[in-house]
């Protein structure tokens, strides 16, 4: 795995739990009426996963969209989840389905352009 966009991966969905609570995440909200921000926020964690999979050993590239992509719609399920506890915020399946389209599109996106562009600077390199 590739240790710097696995730190980044991590830190990015520790933000989307930490800040579901903050007054910007309600901010947000109001420019927001449609959740559509939903898309670009798990696309960019799917991005990310995908390259923390990127130098990934002994897996093909199939396994690495998957499970780059399970995790990013765990991580959309658990977040939506939590919101239900936050009393200013409310859990929607609607937004999990948003989350999903975000996964999709990045995933479909990974898959259209040739792996060796995108995966070339860390092949055979160990972090």
């Amino acid at each position: 795995m590739n240790l710097l966009f696995t730190i980044l991966s991590a830190a990015y969905i520790f933000g989307i739990f930490f800040l579901a609570d903050s007054s910007a995440a309600s901010q947000i909200g109001e420019f927001n009426p449609y959740s559509l921000l939903h898309i670009p926020l798990y696309g960019v964690l799917t991005g990310l996963l995908l390259l923390a999979f990127a130098s990934k050993p002994g897996t093909n590239i199939a396994v690495r969209y998957h499970l780059a992509a399970w995790i990013a719609v765990a991580v959309g399920i658990l977040d939506e989840y939590h919101q239900t506890f936050i009393p200013s915020r409310e859990g929607s399946v609607g937004d999990v389905f948003l989350d999903i389209l975000g996964v999709a599109l990045v995933v479909i996106l990974a898959r259209r352009v040739s792996p060796s562009l995108w995966l070339r600077p860390f092949q055979g390199r160990k972090m």
